[in-house]
């Protein structure tokens, strides 16, 4: 699609045309009137004047042509601008699509929310079942401890166990914790990171706006 500079250059080239061509005219008219006042032969004469009316009925509908042709590419063109948003629209796209934003973050954080208690209370869940299980172990093995030498032997054998399990537990809870902070921590630097560049877009937005406006004003002055 020719765009609006073009359209405007040729218009000018048009306007060239149209002039050269009506001095042409001029000058045919004034070559004509010297004919008549020096009483050029009449059949002559006649004959010249048809083929001028010709030439000019061809120039006329070639120029209708073209002018049709090139009012089709002005008529596109305005088209296409007033399909273009205008700033207040685009304002309210924007509005809207943080809205949408913000909506979908809440969605996500609350969702992530849901599956960490859920997780957590699954994990308290499967602790409080081994703890009964070895709080009925220990109950179990506890009469039979002091019945004899054996009995203690293995109720002290057991407790080890039970130490042993629960240190590699707390070892294991250790580094899910320190693994938590390293996440922690990544999430605070891209935090900071988000942040520096949503003040960033923040400055874009607004030399865009600026700009906008000035396209608003360049548009309302070519209407003009």
């Amino acid at each position: 699609m020719t765009s609006l500079k073009d359209l405007e250059r040729q218009e000018d080239h048009f306007q060239s045309n149209c002039d050269s061509e009506h001095s042409e005219l001029l000058a045919e008219i004034n070559e004509l009137e010297a004919k008549i006042a020096n009483d050029c032969d009449s059949k002559s004469l006649s004959d010249g004047l048809h083929h001028s009316i010709s030439e000019l009925h061809e120039k006329v509908h070639l120029e209708k042509k073209q002018l049709a042709a090139k009012l089709r590419d002005i008529l596109a063109m305005r088209r296409q601008i007033d399909d273009l948003p205008c700033q207040s629209e685009i304002n309210q796209y924007e509005r809207r699509l943080s809205e949408l934003y913000a909506q979908i973050q809440g969605k996500h954080r609350q969702t992530r929310k849901y599956y960490a208690t859920y997780n957590a209370l699954l994990e308290m869940k499967e602790l409080m079942l081994k703890e009964t299980s070895l709080l009925n172990s220990i109950i179990s093995q506890f009469q039979e401890a002091f019945s004899s030498m054996d009995g203690r032997a293995k109720l002290v054998h057991s407790m080890e166990g039970i130490v042993k399990g629960s240190q590699q537990k707390l070892d294991k809870v250790q580094l899910g914790l320190e693994e938590e902070e390293r996440v922690r921590n990544d999430i605070k630097n891209r935090y900071a990171a988000a942040v520096g560049e949503q003040k960033r877009c923040y400055s874009l937005l607004k030399a865009f706006q600026v700009e906008c406006a000035k396209n608003e004003r360049f548009r309302s002055q070519s209407w003009e």
